[in-house]
């Protein structure tokens, strides 16, 4: 694994052996900061949400859903699913502090460092439930109000991109409960629609995808 630089000058990983990114090199923390946090986590006015994050990766995702949470007063669960957890000295190469603040060292250290497979309550308004396993073969427990879709893409990671996998997210969405993914191929809009989402094309973020989905389910 490699350590790249954005353009927005946040850190991403680069996978040789994939020839993939885990995040888009136009810019990590605006990618997420938009897909995820905007048109995912903001987009619910509930006053407790829960979130499943389908691949956990660096702890992007994490760590600013964190951030909005204590910012909006918002109660949230967050369950995030990994089959392969990143190595401490790949974490510690990251450069989100820098974007995000030092005053949240504490929490960024405490989101990796914490205990796999148990719920661990970091404020009043997170708390975070990690899961080192498989999505495709995993039992959840919880429904949720939105779905963080941000598994590598379909050509490089196909059996995330199923029709199963896409009914499978509906069962476990509360009415109204919504997935973002940064992936807006007509194959996937398609795949969404069967399961029985109303899907969204949403202008992509800044200097990014030229567009997102978001789905609901009705």
């Amino acid at each position: 694994m490699e350590i790249e630089r954005t353009d927005d000058g946040s850190n991403t990983i680069f996978v040789p052996e994939l020839d993939e990114h885990y995040h888009s090199t136009k810019g990590a923390f605006t990618e997420s900061k938009y897909i995820f946090i905007e048109q995912g986590f903001n987009h619910s006015a509930k006053n407790s949400i829960s979130i499943l994050e389908i691949g956990f990766g660096t702890g992007l995702n994490a760590i600013l859903t964190y951030i909005e949470a204590e910012k909006r007063g918002v109660e949230t669960i967050y369950d995030s699913i990994e089959k392969y957890p990143l190595k401490k000295e790949i974490v510690d190469q990251l450069n989100y502090l820098t974007i995000i603040g030092e005053e949240n060292r504490e929490r960024f250290d405490e989101i990796h460092n914490c205990q796999w497979d148990n719920d661990v309550t970091l404020s009043p308004f997170f708390t975070l439930h990690k899961i080192n396993g498989d999505f495709t073969s995993y039992n959840f427990s919880r429904e949720y109000d939105v779905i963080y879709f941000d598994a590598f893409a379909p050509e490089k990671q196909p059996e995330m991109w199923t029709q199963e996998i896409f009914d499978e997210m509906y069962s476990l969405l509360r009415p109204e409960g919504v997935i973002t993914t940064y992936c807006a191929k007509g194959i996937i809009r398609r795949m969404l629609q069967t399961a029985g989402f109303k899907v969204e094309r949403l202008p992509g973020p800044p200097n990014g995808k030229r567009e997102i989905l978001r789905a609901t389910k009705i």
